[in-house]
């Protein structure tokens, strides 16, 4: 089953592609079919900067387990740097 729902988010930071690296400017989420993981269904994350094009994106195709383990350890990567370390205003 397809939710057709896709979480969209404007972000800052970079992303390596077929090209090289290039900047990033969106990211959505969204359950679908993947498109090459062996699965029915994945959870889908496309990083992308529409602006440039096609080839301006990365995409990662991850299991529930794995897209929530994912969170975790940005939550816990977060938690254990000071404050502050890598936000916008640094």
């Amino acid at each position: 089953m397809c939710t057709y729902l896709t979480e969209k988010i404007a972000v800052e930071g970079s992303g390596k592609g077929a090209n090289g690296w290039f900047g990033l400017s969106h990211a959505t989420v969204y359950v679908d079919h993947p498109v090459h993981a062996r699965f029915a269904h994945t959870v889908n994350i496309d990083f992308l900067n529409p602006a440039q094009g096609a080839s301006a994106r990365v995409a990662v195709e991850l299991t529930e387990e794995d897209a929530l383990a994912l969170v975790a350890a940005i939550q816990t990567a977060l938690a254990a740097a000071p404050a502050g370390l890598a936000s916008r205003d640094q």
